[in-house]
Order: structure tokens, then C-alpha cells, then sequence
């Protein structure tokens, strides 16, 4: 079945559907862009609220992120923000794949069925031009006809009128037979316009409408591409589905990783002091004159014979549950945290340093090897221009030698205090001895933490400073990778002729054994063996 056939007189009827239905493609387009704005300004929303509660100090400044659960909610977030991501996916993919290409799909339909409307129409005009002239051959026939009929009826009078003239029968006669041979010629006139209209008629019905109503196939095709975009409308959804459930299984397992039993002991490994817990607190006896001489019966005198310090001289044991915390002044050693964290900070300024003073001496070693070279081939370079940086990164390794020394020996110093402290922890039964009657309340703690600042303060000795610090870094540096870590093509011929280098032909396939570390030099292997610096601008790298 099809419209040409079954609908030839509904013309007006095919051309309301077909607009309904471009207008309900019209329709389906505006609901997913409104739909795209509903996804990003939910997207949107959801990146807002994740970096609301992000963290704002970055995580190695930040000790609450060593609790799991704070890495947990950050895994939360960081999922969350990985969903706004696939919403705004799926806001893209509608926009892209409906939006745009069903709008552009529309404008074309549009065009296609006013051209068909067009023709249809012009059709239409053309029939109904015939039918006028049908219409008019048809009254001018049938005129003629009634003129011819009269002109005949007044011959035939006029002939049987006795007092006619022969002159006005003859008129008459001529007139009814030129009437008669009108009507003639109107007739054939009519017929042949008749079956004219027949077959423009015939034609119109069964030829052009059927081509001009190819409209069903235009409306058809629109309504499968719109039941596409409707499907595209869970494909984008479904397409997403799967990073949206690893965001969300993402979110199960930062949940399941909170661990309760290692958030305890990081909250102890960052908060211990390593301090001894206190003693037992003295009964202070304010019942005896304080101008009272001492004497072995007094209850203010010990029995050990020394005599008991009262008064507001008397040192009290400063028991910091109960104690307000005075203001901390930030030493270089660390000296105003408690010895366990003192020691965790030194340790971790140590390892910094250590660091830094390992690259100031590959650098070194390497603008060494580029000056020798610049020696042997004075076309490369000048090697004076080198002598300011080599200078300078021989000044940053005295100096990190130097802070190396000062952060191990108050390392050392932190560490004892730590066993010290852990030693009188665990051999305390009672409280503390007394401290001699000659020393002034708490004298010896002072003294010894005043010996401690200044043995900390005391820069090394000049015997210490040329000892080498590490000298593991020498033995790091000359060790070479058993394996290569890529390969290279030499673009130029090079011509190692220092110490340290290795020549090279042009096109030669090398390997490579250590990357470039900004000195413009590169470390490789020749297959028949060998092994060198090249220039690194020389060469074509490709890492594994």
C-alpha cells in the first residue's frame, strides 16, 4: 500500500502530516539540548562540590592525609569528579550526534518536501487549466448547438411562409447551415478537448501523483532517523555505563580501604613525642614553719639526711595533660618538637638533602666530561664558559656536605634521646631519685638540653668537612645499566676523541644506556661494543 494509490485525493491531508512530522523532529531536537543543559550544569555542579571539599593543602603538607580515612573520601571525590566527567560525555554526544545532525537532517526534509509540494501543486494547475478549457469547449458547443437548432427552426418557417420572399428563405437557409457547420466544429472541438483532459488527467492521477507523492518515502525515512536519534538517546547513557560503574566500584573500594586498626597507629607514629611518661607526684608537706631549722625528727627533712626544698624554688615535674601550651619558637634542628618527632623531621631533611647533593654531583661530573670535550674539539664549544657552572655546583656540594654533617650529627643526638627515653619508660618502677641538695631545681635537664643546643649549634670541624660525606654517590655514578634503556640512530658522523666519549658514524644504530640530564650529552653503546657519551643533538631517540 502506498500513498499514491490508497490517498490520490487527500493531498491536503499528506501535506499536514508531513509537516507534523518535521515538526516533531523539530520537537525531539529541542528536548536534547534542554537535555545536554540539564547534564552540564549537572556536571557542573558536581565538579563545584568536589573541589569544595578537596583538600587544600597538597597531600605531602598535609598529615590528615595519611589517615585511610581521608585517602578514602579523596578516592570518593576524585570518583566523583570522574562521573561529572561522564556526564559531561553525555552531554557531548547528544549535542554532537542528535543536536547538530538531526537539525541538519531537518533543514534537508524541509527542503525536499517543499520541492515535492511544489510539484504537486504545478500538477494540480495544470489539471485544473485543462478542465477550464473542458469546461469552456463544452458551453461553446453547447451554444453553437442551440444556435444551429433556432437558425434550422427559422429556415424552416420562413421556407413555409407563403409571403416570404425567396430572398429571405435563402438567407435563412444559408444562416441555419452556418450554424449548423459551427456546431459541428464545436463538437469536434469538445471532443478532442475532452479527450485531452482524459489523458492529462490519467496521467496525473496514475503517473505524477504517485511520483509526487514520494513524499512517503521522504516521511518514512524521516521517521527512521527519528527513532535513531531516539535510540542514540540510551546509546550515550549506555555508552558511559561502564566508567560509571568503575567509578562507582571505585567508591565501594575507598570505603572498604578505611582500616581503623593502621589510622591509630599513623595517628601514633605522627604524634608519639617519645617522651617518658611521668612519675609519681611528691607529697609536699606545708604543715612545718618554713624558718624551721631542719633537724633529723622534722617532717621536712628526708631521711636520707638532705634537706627538703620547699618554697617557690621547688622544681614541680610539668605534667602537660594539665599544662597550657606556651608559644614554640621553630629552631633549625627541630629542637622544639618532641624527640620522636624531632627525629622523623631531621631524618626526612637528611634524605632531602642527600638528594640534592646526589644531583649536584652528577651535574658536575657531567659538565666535567662536556668541558673535556669542548677541549679536544674546540668547534663544539668553549670550555671557559663552562668554568662559572662547574664553580657553582662545586660550592652547592660543599654546602650540602656541609648540611648533611649538621643533620646527621643532630639526627644522632635526637635518636639517643629517643632510646634514652625509652630506656627510663621501661626500667621506671618508682618515681625519679631527687636531685642533689646542691643543684639548682631542675639543673641538670637545663644543662643537659643547653649542652645539647650547643653541641647541635657548633658548625663540624674543619676535619670533619674534608671527610667525603657519601661516597656512594662516586660509586652510583661510575655504576653503568646492565641493560639498555632504548635505542638510537646517529643523525651526524661524531668524532669522540676525549676522554669519556665515543665516536659514532652517521646512520649508526646505538643503544641508548642513560638519557640526557640537561647537559647535552647522552650515554650509549655501540653494537660491536664500546660505550661513551655523544652529543645529544646528534642522535634520534627512542626510549622503550
Amino acid at each position: 500500500m502506498d500513498w499514491g494509490t490508497e490517498l490520490w485525493d487527500q493531498f491536503e491531508v499528506l501535506e499536514r502530516h508531513t509537516q507534523w512530522g518535521l515538526d516533531l523532529l523539530d520537537r525531539y531536537v529541542k528536548f536534547v539540548k534542554e537535555r545536554t543543559e540539564v547534564e552540564q550544569a549537572y556536571a557542573k555542579q558536581l565538579r563545584s562540590l568536589v573541589k569544595k571539599y578537596l583538600p587544600k593543602r597538597p597531600a605531602k603538607d598535609d598529615p590528615e592525609s595519611k589517615f585511610s580515612q581521608q585517602q578514602s573520601f579523596v578516592q570518593i571525590l576524585q570518583e566523583v569528579n570522574d562521573f561529572a566527567g561522564q556526564r559531561e560525555l553525555v552531554a557531548e554526544n547528544l549535542s554532537v550526534r542528535v543536536c547538530l545532525e538531526l537539525t541538519k537532517y531537518s533543514q534537508e526534509m524541509k527542503q525536499e518536501r517543499k520541492m515535492h509540494f511544489q510539484e504537486g501543486r504545478r500538477a494540480q494547475q495544470q489539471l485544473e487549466n485543462g478542465f477550464k478549457q473542458l469546461e469552456n469547449s463544452k458551453r461553446k458547443f453547447e451554444r453553437d448547438c442551440r444556435e444551429a437548432e433556432k437558425a434550422a427552426q427559422t429556415a424552416e418557417r420562413l421556407d413555409q411562409d407563403i409571403n416570404a420572399t425567396k430572398a429571405d428563405v435563402e438567407k435563412a437557409k444559408q444562416q441555419a447551415h452556418l450554424r449548423s457547420h459551427m456546431a459541428e466544429e464545436s463538437k469536434n472541438e469538445y471532443a478532442a478537448q475532452l479527450q485531452r483532459f482524459n489523458r492529462d488527467q490519467a496521467h496525473f492521477y496514475f503517473s505524477q501523483m504517485p511520483q509526487i507523492f514520494d513524499l512517503q518515502d521522504m516521511d518514512e525515512r524521516r521517521a527512521t532517523r527519528l527513532g535513531a536519534g531516539y535510540g542514540l538517546l540510551s546509546e550515550a547513557e549506555l555508552e558511559v555505563v561502564p566508567i560509571i560503574a568503575k567509578c562507582l566500584e571505585g567508591m565501594k573500594v575507598a570505603a572498604n580501604a578505611v582500616d581503623p586498626k593502621n589510622d591509630s597507629h599513623v595517628l601514633i607514629e605522627l604524634h608519639k613525642s617519645g617522651f617518658a611518661r611521668p612519675g609519681d607526684v611528691e607529697f609536699e608537706d606545708f604543715s612545718q614553719p618554713m624558718n624551721r631549722a631542719p633537724s633529723d625528727s622534722s617532717l621536712g627533712t628526708p631521711s636520707d639526711g638532705r634537706p627538703e626544698l620547699r618554697g617557690p624554688g621547688r622544681s614541680r615535674t610539668k605534667r602537660w595533660p594539665f599544662g597550657k601550651k606556651n608559644k614554640t619558637v621553630v629552631t633549625e634542628d627541630f629542637s622544639h618538637l618532641p624527640p620522636e618527632q624531632q627525629r622523623k623531621r631531621l631524618q626526612q631533611q637528611l634524605e632531602e638533602r642527600s638528594r640534592e647533593l646526589q644531583k649536584e654531583v652528577d651535574q658536575r661530573e657531567a659538565l666535567k666530561k662536556m668541558k673535556d670535550v669542548y677541549e679536544k674539539t674546540p668547534q663544539m664549544g668553549d670550555p671557559a664558559s663552562l668554568e662559572p657552572q662547574i664553580a657553582e655546583t662545586l660550592s652547592n656540594i660543599e654546602r650540602l656536605k656541609l648540611e648533611v654533617q649538621k643533620y646527621e650529627a643532630w639526627l644522632a643526638e635526637a635518636e639517643s634521646r629517643v632510646l634514652s627515653n625509652r630506656g627510663d619508660s621501661l626500667s621506671r618502677h618508682a618515681r625519679p631519685p631527687d636531685p642533689p641538695a646542691s643543684a639548682p631545681p631542675d639543673s641538670s635537664s637545663n644543662s643537659a638540653s643547653q649542652d645539647t643546643k650547643e653541641s647541635s649549634e657548633e658548625p663540624p670541624s674543619e676535619e670533619s668537612q674534608d671527610t667525603p660525606i657519601y661516597t656512594e654517590f662516586d660509586e652510583d655514578f661510575e655504576e653503568e645499566p646492565t641493560s639498555p634503556i632504548g635505542h638510537c640512530v646517529a643523525i651526524y658522523h661524531f668524532e669522540g676523541s676525549s676522554e669519556g666519549t665515543i665516536s659514532m658514524a652517521e646512520g649508526e644504530d646505538l643503544s641508548l644506556m642513560e638519557e640526557d640530564k640537561g647537559d647535552g650529552w647522552t650515554r650509549v653503546r655501540r653494537k660491536e661494543g664500546g660505550e661513551g657519551y655523544v652529543p645529544t643533538s646528534y642522535l634520534r631517540v627512542t626510549l622503550n
